[in-house]
Formats: C-alpha cells, structure tokens, sequence
C-alpha cells in the first residue's frame, strides 16, 4: 500500500512580509513565520512522518525543520533539492509586488504571478518550474510513497504548483486558478504513477498578504 504525500509551502519570510518578490534570494523567516510553521506541525502530529524533502532555501528548511520537532520526528531522513526552490523572478527579484502592479498594471501581473508560461525578463515561468521540479518528484519522492512511506515535501509557492499541477492533472489554463496558501498542508493518496486519488486540505489560519 502507498504512504502518504504531505505537501506544505513554507510559511512568511522577511521578504514576504515587506511584500517583496523573493524567488531565488534566501530570506529567514520571521518571528510569525516560525510561530506559525510550528502550528503546521500540530495539523500532522498525528501522522507518522518516514521522510522529509525540502527545497535548498533556508524558509524551506526552517519550516520542514519546525514541523518535524512539533511532530517530534526528530529523526527524520531528509533530502534538499534544488529543483523544489521557488522560481527565479529575475529582473522583479526584490521588488515590491505592490508597487509592481501600480506599475505594469493588474493584466501583466496576474499573468506574472499565476500564468503558466508568461515570461519574466531573466526569470523563469512556471513552466520551467515543473521542468524541474516534477521528474525529481517522479524519481525521488513519489519511489517513497510507493514503499509505503509517509512523505513530508516542504517546497514554495511555485514549486508547490508545479507538482499539484502533476498530481492533480491539472490543464496550462486552469493552474492560473490554483494557489498554495501559506498555513496549509495538503495529504495526498497517490496512484503508482503519482496521479491524484484523493486529498486532504489541511489549514491552520495565516495572516500573510503575500
């Protein structure tokens, strides 16, 4: 029988809370971030956690690293990647969102934001994301699942997408319409493929405008 995948995006960093466009910089969380990164714990205390991913960006681990105390799972196997780290935003890495949208208005930046394959200057799209986030996903973390291993993956916004983009089966169009939400952990029942069969939504409540 498959284990369990639980996929949390981190919780608000330094950057998040200025409403700065983080990507692929390496900002902390913040005294809220880690507070409420220890309340994602409590959601999934009650699941026996055999192995853990998370990005190579530092509010990656603090979060994963928050939830596995909280769960007590002090021993955990865990594995960093790159290819969970957020997307690069490049030329609007660093710059206020906020001010952004004054400045390219709301069309160009929801499509910046949610779109599949919009280019950012010097950036990536979401597109290239799941390029690399899902075969590390089909190589490396769904093989755990399926030896029946409760799998934590602690990734981003956009690399979060990326792979509910994959298991859910999602279309190019209709992913402009799915956000990962800080606070929430999702539990997914996987085939052997890593399709969807069934999930559940997880959600300790977060005052993040990010």
């Amino acid at each position: 029988m498959n284990g369990k995948l639980i996929l949390a995006r981190h919780h608000e960093s330094e950057w998040n809370k200025a409403g700065r466009w983080t990507g692929n910089r390496d900002r902390h969380l913040t005294e809220y971030g880690f507070k409420k990164s220890e309340d994602m714990g409590l959601l999934i205390k009650d699941m026996a956690i055999d192995y853990a991913f998370a990005s190579m960006q530092v509010r990656s681990i603090e979060t994963l690293s928050c939830v596995l105390n909280i769960c007590e799972r002090y021993e955990v196997p865990t594995q960093h990647s790159s290819t969970l780290n957020e997307r690069d935003y490049g030329d609007y890495t660093g710059k206020n969102k906020w001010e952004m949208l004054d400045l390219i208005g709301k069309e160009q930046w929801d499509n910046v934001r949610r779109s599949w394959d919009y280019p950012v200057p010097n950036g990536e799209t979401l597109k290239m994301v799941y390029e690399r986030a899902v075969p590390y996903f089909l190589e490396n973390i769904l093989p755990k699942v399926k030896e029946g291993k409760n799998v934590l993956v602690v990734a981003h916004g956009n690399s979060c997408r990326a792979l509910i983009k994959y298991m859910e089966q999602i279309s190019d169009k209709d992913i402009a319409d799915i956000e990962m939400p800080f606070g929430a952990l999702i539990v997914y029942d996987l085939d052997d493929v890593g399709h969807l069969v069934n999930k559940e939504v997880r959600q300790t409540e977060s005052n993040v405008n990010a």
